[in-house]
């Protein structure tokens, strides 16, 4: 295996950005796509920083020399069909997925997180959940569980898998060219991913200065009943 120049310090070695690429090449790029973005055990997978690390080396050459508009093309390609089988897989199983036991790979708070994303943003969640890590993995399930009209999934699914494979992908091939970010890859991958939980924190941060100021009995009340009412229909199916 090639010693990596760089090491994403957020995860184990094998996870690292360049490590991935040098070990695997493009073909480990559009499996790793592919697998985040629709397969459940793909949560865990890097994906921000994979696309910009990408980038940097089709513009460096080392480990990819292929141009760079067939490299966006791939890389979005497999972000596409990764979370057209993930709708699939959750038309198939349906809100069974709900009551899915709890294991190393699977949280049943991962896609509960999803689901409310999806229940937020509505189709927008589709294109927004791609710049939110483990959200992305599972929105495009919860999609499916919901019956989310296929038609629409599919334009949203084309708009945010150009955007995000393609617009991370070009970010790093240019950035990558600067002396400076290429001297900092370390921290700017940092920065990549910590940019990328900006949403999850924003929300969380939001929920808890809203417990702070506190509720009246009447939207405890409201709160309460549509919790029941969520378990009510998912435990009828």
């Amino acid at each position: 295996m090639p010693t990596p120049t760089t090491t994403l310090a957020l995860g184990p070695s094998w996870l690292d950005p360049e490590v991935l690429i040098s070990t695997f090449g493009l073909i480990g790029i559009l499996v790793i796509v592919f697998a985040e973005s629709g397969l459940l055990i793909g949560f865990f997978l890097p994906g921000d920083s994979l696309l910009f690390t990408a980038g940097l080396l089709t513009a460096d050459g080392k480990y990819i020399t292929y141009p760079l508009w067939l490299v966006c093309l791939l890389i979005t390609i497999a972000a596409i069909a990764g979370d057209q089988v993930g709708y699939a897989f959750g038309r198939k199983v349906g809100p069974a997925l709900f009551r899915r036991p709890n294991s190393k790979l699977f949280k049943q708070e991962n896609v509960l997180k999803a689901h409310d994303f999806f229940e937020k943003y509505g189709a927008r969640s589709i294109v927004l959940a791609r710049f939110v890590p483990i959200v992305r993995t599972f929105t495009p399930i919860v999609a499916g569980v919901s019956r989310m009209n296929y038609r629409t999934f599919v334009i949203y699914n084309v708009i945010g898998g150009v955007l995000w494979g393609t617009g991370v992908t070009v970010l790093g091939y240019f950035l990558g060219q600067i002396p400076f970010v290429k001297a900092n890859i370390e921290a700017i991958l940092i920065a990549i991913v910590l940019i990328s939980v900006v949403p999850i924190a924003v929300e969380l941060l939001r929920a808890r200065m809203a417990a702070r100021r506190g509720t009246t009995p009447q939207e405890r009340a409201a709160a309460e009943e549509a919790i029941r009412e969520t378990r009510e229909h998912y435990g009828k199916h």
